[in-house]
């Protein structure tokens, strides 16, 4: 959510923006709320200069009374009791007309980085640059599926059973290298000064909408029915929620922290789910980094946490290249994204392993995450980025081995 002195300051800036996103359908949002604000500050004015008035006269009530001017008090208070009504129906507009302003500010997308390249959608992202040489071996290279199936790693079958299509038992060794990516990854951020958290798995609506967009959380969160409860997607939305109402001490800022959780997702849509293998799955496990932090650093942290994620997998011996998301492929709440994605050999090509975001101060807005400086209290920034997701990442990283490399990793 952008701070709303920049619609009543300079709407042209917003509206450009939003047509940079193509969503040219939001455009009329921005006059609606700069029409609304200014309703609610006359609005607010009327009803503190009544508040002013009404105040003036309950004095001279107590005046009128001592000088046994008693009809003359008792029309003050009709007077007063006019005003208080008056008072309330202001009040009232306000609360109503604050309602429909945060609807709609909660639509207008966050201002993007002058730097974010202008495109439609995912297909039109730059490649920024290349780590490592793609390589494609000789030799046939199995599907993932298949290397898994070898060491009867994986029952999808069973799973279908008792929970359905998307999701799946990991067995034997195959679950043991789970489990040993996550650790992996867990020590890789320790090492990098992050904190390691493990935080709840469920989170309220409030933080839902405090993290992410509505049009996301519809596509992606599984609602518990009855209760004000969202299982996660990421852990970055319960990790993030944590500092939710919170005035941070700028001394200890900036957070770095790395957490874990399983997550889930509908995943539902065009991508659909993944028959065979682990990829775009309903449950999954990831190691996640974010950081809370002051303004003026959040791009420093944008790019070092971008290249940790480079760093490990070119530590695995993985090719890898970094995306600049365009301006139509990021999500409204980030001001600045890109993907980096590892080389598959078998499928000749490049897939999405992890996706750094800055989202400036929009989900601090949303959550009421601030800090306290020298000239009072402001938005602190907030990023994120996976280190590993798991199980889709054993999946992927199968991809990008070949068999003899993962019968090597596996009796190791």
């Amino acid at each position: 959510m952008i701070d709303i002195k920049l619609i009543r300051e300079n709407r042209e800036l917003v509206k450009e923006n939003i047509k940079k996103k193509f969503q040219d359908e939001k455009l009329p949002l921005v006059d609606e709320v700069y029409e609304m604000d200014i309703k609610v500050r006359e609005a607010q004015k009327a009803a503190d200069d009544l508040k002013a008035d009404k105040n003036k006269k309950s004095a001279e009530i107590g005046m009128l009374m001592k000088d046994k001017k008693i009809d003359e008090a008792n029309a003050i208070k009709e007077e007063i009791a006019t005003m208080a009504t008056k008072i309330t129906e202001l009040e009232n507009t306000k609360v109503e007309l604050d309602k429909e302003i945060k609807s709609r500010m909660m639509v207008i997308p966050n201002i993007m980085d002058a730097s974010v390249p202008v495109g439609k959608d995912d297909s039109e992202n730059v490649e920024v640059e290349r780590f490592g040489e793609p390589v494609v071996p000789e030799y046939e290279i199995p599907y993932h599926a298949d290397i898994v199936a070898s060491f009867n790693g994986l029952d999808k079958e069973a799973a279908g059973r008792t929970s359905g299509e998307g999701f799946y038992y990991l067995l034997g060794d195959v679950a043991r290298l789970h489990e040993a990516m996550l650790a992996c990854a867990r020590d890789y951020m320790i090492d990098h000064g992050f904190t390691y958290a493990i935080p709840p798995f469920m989170i309220h609506s409030d933080v839902v909408t405090g993290v992410m967009s509505f049009p996301e959380m519809e596509a992606m969160m599984y609602k518990i029915e009855g209760e004000d409860l969202y299982l996660i997607g990421t852990s970055e939305h319960s990790m993030i929620g944590k500092f939710k109402d919170q005035i941070i001490k700028q001394d200890t800022l900036p957070i770095n922290m790395t957490s874990y959780s399983p997550c889930f997702r509908k995943e539902g849509g065009s991508h659909g789910l993944e028959e065979r293998g682990l990829y775009r799955v309903h449950q999954f496990e990831k190691q996640e980094m974010i950081v809370v932090c002051e303004p003026e650093e959040s791009m420093d942290w944008y790019n070092k946490m971008w290249k940790l994620t480079v760093d490990l997998f070119r530590s695995w011996d993985i090719p890898v290249r970094q995306l600049e998301c365009c301006s139509g492929d990021l999500a409204d709440l980030k001001v600045k994204s890109c993907d980096i994605e590892a080389w598959s050999p078998r499928q000749q090509k490049y897939f999405e392993v992890a996706s750094c975001s800055n989202l400036g101060d929009a989900q601090a807005r949303r959550l009421g995450i601030r800090t306290k400086g020298e000239n009072g209290t402001y938005y602190v920034h907030t990023l994120n980025n996976p280190v590993v997701a798991i199980c889709t990442q054993v999946g992927n990283w199968l991809k990008s081995l070949n068999f003899q490399a993962k019968s090597t990793l596996i009796s190791a």
